[in-house]
C-alpha cells in the first residue's frame, strides 16, 4: 500500500511539473496571429495593453515621456511592418511610479476594460518596496483575471537598474525576476525574460549603462531589446512565414 502511494505522490508530482511550464511561442498567440493577414471586411481590430509602471509608459530621464523610443511602440510598429492588413490598437493601461498591488487594484476597469486581445505585465522595478509575497499576490490576481475573461497574458522580468548588480542572484530585482519566470510556468502564459537578455549582454562584457536612458529607465536601445523579445511570440506563431 506505501509502495502504490509513494508511485501515486511520484506522478502527481511529474505531471505537475509537466503542466508547470511557459507556454509555446509556437502556438499560444496563434489565432491572434492568423487574425493579422486578413484583409477588411474578414478582418477584425485587436487590442495590445500594455500595464505597469515608467517603462512601458516611455519615461526617460527628467521626467521625459518618450513614447515612440518605447516597447510598446517598437512593438505596434513591427507588427504592422510585417502584416499591412491587421487593425491592431497598442494602448497602454501603465502609470509612472505604480507598483503591482496597485496595478492590481485598478485592473478591471483601467486594464480589462480595455478589452485586451494580449496583455503585457511589467511591474518588478516598482515591486521592490513590498516583499516578494505580496507582490507575487498582486501578479496573481491580475493574471487570474485575465485568464479569466479569455485574454493571452505575456509577462515582463524587468528591464535593469544599474544601482544593482545585475550580474549578482542574490539581489531583489533578480528575485523578483525569478519569481515572475514563475509565474509565467505556474500560469502557462507566455515570457519575455528582459533581465535575462540584459543579464546576458553584461556577462558578455557589455557595459549596461549604453542601454539605460538613467540607472532604472531604459533608453531606445534598451527598450529595441525588449520589443525585439516581445516580437518573438507573434512571429514564432505565424504559421504563414
Amino acid at each position: 500500500m506505501k509502495r502504490i502511494l509513494g508511485l501515486v505522490l511520484v506522478l502527481g508530482f511529474a505531471m505537475a511539473n509537466v503542466n508547470a511550464q511557459i507556454a509555446d511561442k509556437k502556438t499560444y498567440l496563434e489565432e491572434f496571429v492568423n487574425e493579422l493577414h486578413k484583409k477588411w471586411p474578414n478582418n477584425k481590430t485587436q487590442n495590445l495593453v500594455f500595464h505597469g509602471h515608467s517603462v512601458p509608459t516611455g519615461y526617460f530621464t527628467g521626467g521625459d515621456v518618450c513614447p515612440f523610443e518605447s516597447y510598446p511602440h517598437y512593438v505596434h510598429f513591427g507588427i504592422k511592418e510585417k502584416y499591412p492588413f491587421a487593425v491592431v490598437n497598442c494602448i497602454r493601461s501603465s502609470i509612472g511610479g505604480e507598483n503591482a498591488k496597485q496595478g492590481a487594484a485598478r485592473f478591471e476597469k483601467t486594464v480589462l476594460n480595455y478589452l485586451p486581445d494580449v496583455l503585457f505585465i511589467d511591474y518588478s522595478l516598482n515591486d521592490r518596496g513590498m516583499p516578494l509575497e505580496e507582490a507575487r499576490a498582486a501578479w496573481e490576481s491580475m493574471i487570474e483575471k485575465a485568464l479569466d475573461s479569455r485574454v493571452k497574458v505575456i509577462l515582463l522580468t524587468p528591464t535593469p537598474d544599474t544601482t544593482e548588480d545585475i550580474l549578482d542572484d542574490n539581489t531583489l530585482l533578480a528575485k523578483h525576476a525569478e519569481q515572475v519566470r514563475d509565474l509565467a510556468e505556474k500560469y502557462h502564459v507566455g515570457l519575455v525574460d528582459s533581465y535575462a537578455l540584459f543579464k546576458a549582454r553584461a556577462a558578455a562584457g557589455e557595459d549596461i549603462k549604453q542601454y539605460m536612458s538613467q540607472n532604472n529607465h531604459p533608453n531606445a536601445k534598451g527598450h529595441k531589446i525588449v520589443a525585439d523579445a516581445i516580437l518573438e511570440w507573434f512571429f514564432a506563431a505565424d504559421n504563414n512565414n
